[in-house]
Order: C-alpha cells, then sequence, then structure tokens
C-alpha cells in the first residue's frame, strides 16, 4: 500500500510540469523589433529606395500578430512574391505593440492602424505616401492570397506609377 501511495504522490508531483509542457508552444518568429526607431529606419529604407528606384513598403504589426507572421512566411518562400520584393520594395517592419506603438510615426502615416494588422503603407523614394492596404483585402482562407498580394506589389511597384509606361509606343 505504501508502494501505491507514494508513486500515485509521485505522479501527482509531475502533473504540473506534464501540463506546462503540455501548454509549450515553439517561439514565434521575432520579426519585429520593438526598441528600432521607426523615424530613423524609414527615413534609411526611404534613402536607400530612393537611390535603388524602389518604393518603400512598410509592414506594420507585431510579434504578436499570426497574421503578420504568415504574411512574412509567405513572401519569403513564395518566389514570385519573393522576387516581387527585392526587385521593386526595401521592405520594413514597423513595430505595433504594448512595448512600442510607434504612436508618432504611425500619425504621420495617417493612422494606417485603423485597418487591423498587418497595414501596408507604400511611400516612394522621397518618402512621399502612395497608399495605404488594408491587410484583409489580401486574405484568402487562413492566409494571403499569393494571386492577390502579386497583384497588390505589381499595381503599386515604381513602373505602375511611372507615367511613361503608359505612353504610346512609337512604330517605326
Amino acid at each position: 500500500m505504501k508502494t501505491i501511495l507514494f508513486a500515485f504522490i509521485l505522479l501527482l508531483g509531475t502533473l504540473p510540469e506534464l501540463k506546462a509542457q503540455e501548454g509549450a508552444s515553439p517561439e514565434k518568429p521575432r520579426i519585429y523589433n520593438p526598441t528600432a526607431d521607426a523615424q530613423q529606419d524609414i527615413k534609411n529604407a526611404v534613402a536607400k529606395a530612393g537611390k535603388e528606384g524602389k518604393h518603400v513598403l512598410l509592414q506594420i504589426g507585431g510579434n504578436w500578430c499570426v497574421w503578420c507572421i504568415r504574411f512574412h512566411n509567405l513572401t519569403h518562400s513564395d518566389t514570385t512574391l519573393s522576387r516581387l520584393l527585392n526587385d521593386h520594395y526595401e521592405v520594413l517592419r514597423v513595430n505595433y505593440s504594448p512595448e512600442n506603438r510607434n504612436e508618432a510615426t504611425l500619425a504621420q502615416l495617417g493612422y494606417p492602424q485603423r485597418f487591423g494588422f498587418p497595414v501596408f503603407v507604400i511611400l516612394d523614394g522621397k518618402g512621399n505616401r502612395l497608399h495605404t492596404q488594408n491587410s484583409a483585402y489580401l486574405e484568402e482562407g487562413k492566409g494571403h492570397s499569393p494571386k492577390l498580394v502579386a497583384e497588390f506589389l505589381q499595381h503599386w511597384s515604381p513602373k505602375a506609377l511611372d507615367p511613361k509606361s503608359y505612353l504610346p509606343k512609337k512604330r517605326n
């Protein structure tokens, strides 16, 4: 009887540890930096984009945001989306979390957080805000649609906004 009682007490002692392990989740990706200086990072991204003839894509969200992580994973695993981003954008993730809401930066960007997260803001190579995109329009099922994201990236690329792209071609 003492052996059974000892085994029972031992089992009870390990239950909290088993429960903690059961509820443990793998480490979430840390793609946003709450301590970053968003205003300086945006200035740097704009300067680089201007030199390279690109636009800046600000992905605003936080490490707490499952949709932000899903978008990041999609654009890094889909070769078409990765190429579109590399060819046409300087990408910067701007943090929004209890640690740092970047309120002054978001005010300067026209309060994009009103659309939820992630939210995307496109700046030209001079820092002018061109567009704010509600990411809900890019969703499909439990993620973002690669087709809709590709169209969004193409429609706001520097070439798409270049008036020369729409001039009639001269015929010889």
